[in-house]
This record gives structure tokens, sequence and C-alpha cells, in this order.
């Protein structure tokens, strides 16, 4: 008796969504992060760049890339970029680049400058989400 098997094509074009944002749903954790580091003042990350070698990542990125990595227990550089490459939500956040493994460094060192504002933000959220669903 023969078997119907479903077709594999893996040449088939548009199998997949246009943005790799459309795979997460709206409450992600990833999403999440991207909203919230959104609000951050990162204006003293930004000024650190020296404006030489190749062009950087923007700070806004690397510091949910890094958030969302410690949120998820993913705490090494090479395993954060490896993620970047192998994770939809990793891709998501890093809008579907790849930074290396050196790329977070300077972001890293210059985290203490938005520890407190990252905080007030994150409270501010729960409390706002506290109240949603209190009515």
């Amino acid at each position: 008796m023969a078997v119907n098997f479903v077709t594999v094509d893996r040449e088939t074009p548009d199998r997949f969504p246009a943005s790799v944002h459309e795979y997460l749903p709206e409450d992600h954790l990833a999403r999440f992060v991207v909203e919230i580091v959104d609000q951050l003042d990162l204006s003293q990350l930004v000024a650190a760049y020296a404006g030489t070698g190749s062009r950087p990542y923007h700070p806004a990125m690397l510091v949910a890339l890094l958030f969302y990595g410690y949120a998820t227990g993913v705490f090494s550089s090479r395993k954060l970029a490896l993620a970047t490459h192998n994770s939809i939500a990793f891709r998501d956040i890093c809008a579907n680049t790849h930074p290396p493994t050196t790329a977070p460094s300077p972001t890293f060192r210059g985290l203490r400058a938005v520890q407190g504002e990252w905080t007030l933000v994150c409270l501010g959220w729960n409390l706002k989400r506290l109240f949603a669903l209190k009515g």
C-alpha cells in the first residue's frame, strides 16, 4: 500500500512572514523588553560611542539583547550571539541582524547609567498592569 506523504519543498518561496516580528505573539517577553528599553534614556550610552571603526550597533538594541538574555538565562556573549541566529525572539530583538560576541561589551559596561531608570520604568509598567487587572 502506497503512503501519501506531505510534499516537502525547501525551495518554495514565501513560506515565512515578511517580518520576524510577526512570529512573536503580542504578549511575548521579547516585545515587552523592547518596549521598556525604548522608554529608557540611553543618551549617555549613545554619547559614549567614539564614531571610529565599523558602524556600531545601536545601544537600545544591545541593551534589549542583554536584558532579554538575562531574563531567559542566556548570560555569555557567545550564547547571545548564537541565539541571534537560532531564536526567533532574539532575532526579533536584533531586527534580524547578528552582532558579534564583542558588540554588547561596551553597552554592558554602561548599563549602570540606566539601572535606576530601568527599575522605575518596570515598576511603572507593573503598576499599570496591576491596576488593569484589578479593574
